[in-house]
């Protein structure tokens, strides 16, 4: 009697019946792999996402005007002052003689800019920040340092940057739960199709005097493995088609704007998530689906 119980024989007992069973192992390990694939690939979309948007914000930046008063190389000294701000990723100083090339250049040929004077233009600091939803704080508090006369910046930018990048983590939380669902609902059925041929085996073992758990336990190690397997196998797939993807972005000079995070650092973070999950839906499934044939 002990040795129904023994690690061994339940493992050995599992190992059996995915053989003996291949097609519809097959079939199951199939179904998580695509499931995974559905899965991992919305995530690395939202993933790159996360990330152009964290991109584009580091970019957005607002201007720091000098007080005309203040000489050229006092103005420079005011940038230690100014990136020591909370918030401050760096400043880059742009002369006037910079500011007025660069809006002569954006309005060439437009009568309504030409020959401006050179004293509308002033020395000023180009601010770019950690947190652009911080904009307002680090605004007022580098309004503070002495020898800035006044600031520039666009806010409503930065509050479309903290919606559009809420509403798509929202958006991905809830669609991944949802595919999650879906892929437990469809691998427990297919798990319950591998187990249907076996139900007079269930019943006879039930009938001989098998408790429910000896019954169940080499199922739940038999999913187990299919989980994991599908895991493995989906973490490879996934690897070389978002190589493959990548590179036919990367490769195309019409979307340059898109930039592509490599798949290297958030390998182990998909492996383990394949593995976690193939491990989940395997043994839920399997236990879903045995939970009918032990009503005897």
């Amino acid at each position: 009697m002990r040795q129904r119980y023994n690690l061994g024989y339940l493992f050995s007992e599992g190992f059996h019946s995915i053989f003996t069973h291949g097609f519809m192992s097959f079939a199951a390990v199939c179904m998580i792999v695509c499931c995974l694939l559905i899965m991992g690939s919305f995530s690395l979309v939202a993933v790159n996402a996360a990330y152009n948007f964290s991109d584009l914000e580091k970019d957005n930046q607002f201007s720091a005007f000098i007080d005309e008063t203040i000489p050229q190389e006092q103005a420079r000294a005011l940038q230690d002052e100014i990136e020591a701000v909370p918030n401050v990723a760096r400043a880059e100083f742009v002369t006037k003689e910079q500011a007025q090339a660069e809006f002569e250049q954006d309005y060439v040929g437009n009568p309504l800019f030409e020959d401006l004077p050179s004293d509308v233009y002033r020395d000023r600091f180009h601010i770019y920040l950690e947190d652009i939803s911080k904009l307002a704080e680090t605004e007022a508090a580098v309004k503070q340092v002495e020898g800035v006369a006044h600031t520039n910046s666009a806010p409503e930018i930065a509050e479309g940057f903290g919606v559009i990048r809420n509403i798509a983590s929202a958006v991905a939380i809830i669609l991944v739960g949802i595919l999650l669902l879906v892929s437990l609902f469809i691998i427990s059925n297919t798990i319950k199709l591998a187990f249907f041929n076996r139900r007079d085996e269930i019943a006879i073992m039930k009938m001989c005097g098998a408790t429910n758990s000896f019954v169940r336990w080499p199922f739940v190690i038999e999913g187990m493995i299919l989980g994991l397997s599908g895991g493995i196998v989906a973490f490879f797939l996934q690897w070389g088609i978002y190589s493959l993807v990548s590179q036919a972005i990367n490769g195309t000079d019409s979307i340059d704007l898109i930039k592509v995070v490599s798949f290297q650092p958030v390998a182990m973070l998909v492996l383990g998530s394949f593995l976690l999950i193939g491990l989940v839906i395997g043994v839920l499934g399997a236990l879903l689906a045995i939970r009918k044939f032990l009503q005897v």
